[in-house]
């Protein structure tokens, strides 16, 4: 059990029998009446975002969320494998707890995996990652009619715009969050 003046960003409380991560908090005390705390709670398995505003003070019950640094092994069907680094055990992932990061791991990358009662949850990548580009078409320097930019496809299958100048074969950081390119990778 934790008060609402002990919200963090990325707590995970137990709401009713459901899961919510809180993405942002304020706490708020107005010139007249009692203070509060206006929330931003995403529901962890649907990922549905919602706000919430609760009184100051009242108690709010944390789930007992497990964050670990694991590694990613292979794919198992619709399912991915990831190890421990700690004890080395195997844990199966399915692939809707996983969502968009899958575009972006590679085998034997590193994430944070969290899980509530055994059960996988929530599978973090850092906010950048490397890799390299498969195919992208040459690009013209007088061709400016896409703002500078052109589709590059990457070694995980997945598609992201990069600048002109990138070509086929190099190394680029792409933002995990979003799929934005951040610059090339440095070698």
């Amino acid at each position: 059990m934790a008060t609402t003046n002990d919200l963090k960003n990325g707590m995970v409380l137990d709401l009713e029998g459901q899961l919510w991560a809180v993405v942002e908090f304020q706490h708020v005390k107005p010139g007249k009446g009692p203070a509060f705390v206006r929330t931003k709670l995403k529901h962890v398995i649907i990922g549905k975002v919602v706000e919430k505003t609760f009184n100051a003070g009242i108690k709010v019950e944390v789930a007992n969320v497990d964050k670990r640094d694991m590694q990613f092994l292979y794919r198992d069907g619709d399912d991915y494998v990831f190890m421990d680094l700690q004890t080395y055990e195997q844990l199966n992932v399915s692939e809707s707890v996983v969502g968009g990061a899958g575009d972006y791991m590679l085998e034997n990358q590193n994430a944070m995996v969290a899980t509530h009662d055994g059960v996988p949850i929530i599978v973090e990548l850092p906010a950048g990652v490397e890799l390299t580009i498969t195919y992208t078409e040459p690009g013209l320097q007088g061709d400016r009619s896409n703002a500078g930019t052109k589709a590059a496809t990457l070694e995980t299958g997945v598609q992201v715009q990069v600048p002109l100048f990138v070509n086929q074969g190099e190394k680029v950081r792409i933002d995990t969050r979003d799929g934005s390119y951040l610059g090339r990778a440095s070698s």
